[in-house]
């Protein structure tokens, strides 16, 4: 005999609910499928969910086969097992689901969660139901498009970005659901599409930016090749000191690429914190190890204090000390001959510290400081700072503003023979970005500049004795 797959008129308050949730999110999840144009690997998962849903939904709530026999109610425990199975899948959703009720159609205030899986739970800081919808989700396009999927029964997707020291983009699918005893429901799903952005976005940067700066070097390359192919093809004088040039454009031109390449890999995984425990002091001695060649060339001293002490903070290695040397390579290129780069470490330090003057504000030179990058302030969080000093000649303070920038370079300012690709500050912003730290920068004319990188302190691990 077929089953009937409609809800019965009485059942249990819980038996409803999962009946409404469990039917209308099967529906609901099958539709957003080809409304959300995902991938076939994603679809086929969600796919795979609805049915899920859907089956567990038609067990729970199907009406027992008319078949005579004393003890119609055997079957009984079969809801009980179906009602955990749909709890399990609920909650074991990757993307985050909400279920919001909708109270009266002129009252935002009505609007509330009244189920949330763990996914939601967890990106929106929320229990499990009551929030109130508009407390946890500002965007006024969403809000728009659950308003109508629950008074006009449309589904809608909706882009928006949620805004911080690392920006997400999603995507909000809201679909209208069968209503239940708080009224109109609706179904919100939550996609995160940041990666896919910055993929988008590291594309097009890259092809811009490239495109943009090899343009000079190739021009010089294909210009030195015609001379050495013409007039200048028996003159060995000139033809050496045009391949020594033509040497150094296409070096500089494997460096801007090489840059590129990473900038686009760490912005690309810019929004995801690092894992991993290192220690500043110790990366510090490691870079002056690696640049003491091209500090005893340029004839520059690089100084170490506070080395004794140990800063242990949460990132990656490599990529930290990547913002060590490039912060020390830039003070080396641009410290006068005998000069001297000082590098500070300090350790278990408050916000407020870290991102203080790198002196104190007891300079007294006139030095200009302005924060470049500041991250998200958490209550109790404290920081590991790296400051990095030169002697050279400084910098104005309407160029402080604009050192982060790609490609951009202080006017009339040299830093020797082999020249930076302009993308080594911005490299060190987006790698502290990654790390949920912060930089500033002090600096005034002829009085050299600092900078300061500081990173999230590693929490401390409990010591055991092992015998």
């Amino acid at each position: 005999m077929p089953y009937d797959v409609s809800p019965p008129p009485v059942v249990p308050r819980t038996g409803s609910r999962l009946w409404t949730v469990g039917a209308g999110a099967a529906i609901a999840i099958a539709a957003l499928i080809g409304a959300a144009a995902l991938q076939p690997a994603d679809a086929a998962w969600l796919l795979a969910a609805a049915v899920l849903v859907g089956l567990s939904t038609w067990g729970l709530n199907r009406t027992p086969p008319a078949a005579a026999g004393p003890e119609p109610r055997q079957a009984a425990p079969a809801p009980d097992l179906d009602a955990a199975l749909l709890e399990n899948l609920f909650e074991a959703l990757a993307e985050p689901v909400l279920v919001v009720s909708g109270g009266e159609a002129d009252d935002i205030a009505g609007r509330r969660i009244v189920l949330a899986n763990a996914a939601a739970r967890d990106l929106l800081r929320i229990q499990r139901e009551g929030a109130l919808l508009v407390a946890v989700l500002r965007d006024p396009d969403v809000l728009e498009a659950v308003d109508e999927a629950l008074f006009g029964g449309l589904t809608r997707t909706t882009d928006y970005a949620d805004v911080g020291a690392q920006t997400r983009h999603w995507r909000a699918m809201t679909q209208p659901l069968p209503s239940g005893d708080t009224g109109p429901l609706a179904l919100v799903v939550l996609r995160d599409e940041t990666e896919v952005r910055r993929i988008e976005l590291m594309r097009v940067d890259f092809l811009a930016n490239a495109s943009h700066e090899l343009k000079t070097p190739l021009a010089s390359l294909s210009g030195f090749i015609e001379t050495l192919k013409g007039h200048a093809r028996d003159d060995a004088k000139a033809r050496d000191k045009f391949l020594d040039i033509m040497a150094a454009q296409a070096d500089r031109m494997s460096r801007l690429v090489a840059d590129l390449l990473s900038l686009s890999r760490i912005e690309l995984n810019e929004h995801i914190p690092p894992a991993g425990r290192v220690d500043l002091a110790r990366i510090a001695a490691d870079v002056i190890d690696a640049i003491s060649l091209l500090s005893a060339e340029l004839k520059v001293t690089v100084r170490l204090e506070d080395s004794e002490h140990s800063a242990l903070v949460n990132g990656d290695r490599d990529q930290i000390l990547q913002v060590v040397q490039n912060l020390v390579d830039n003070a080396i290129k641009y410290s006068p001959a005998d000069g001297t780069v000082e590098i500070v470490i300090r350790s278990d330090i408050a916000l407020d510290e870290a991102s203080a003057p790198w002196s104190g504000g007891n300079r007294g030179d006139g030095a200009t400081r302005l924060p470049l990058l500041t991250p998200d302030r958490k209550p109790g969080q404290r920081y590991a700072a790296v400051a990095v000093r030169d002697h050279g000649p400084g910098m104005a303070r309407e160029h402080l503003p604009r050192l982060t920038e790609r490609f951009y370079r202080v006017e009339g300012q040299k830093s020797g023979e082999r020249q930076g690709t302009g993308l080594g500050l911005a490299i060190v912003k987006h790698i502290v970005n990654r790390h949920r730290g912060g930089l500033s920068v002090e600096s005034a004319p002829g009085q050299g500049a600092t900078f300061t990188a500081y990173f999230p302190v590693a929490a401390r691990r409990d010591s055991k004795t092992s015998g």
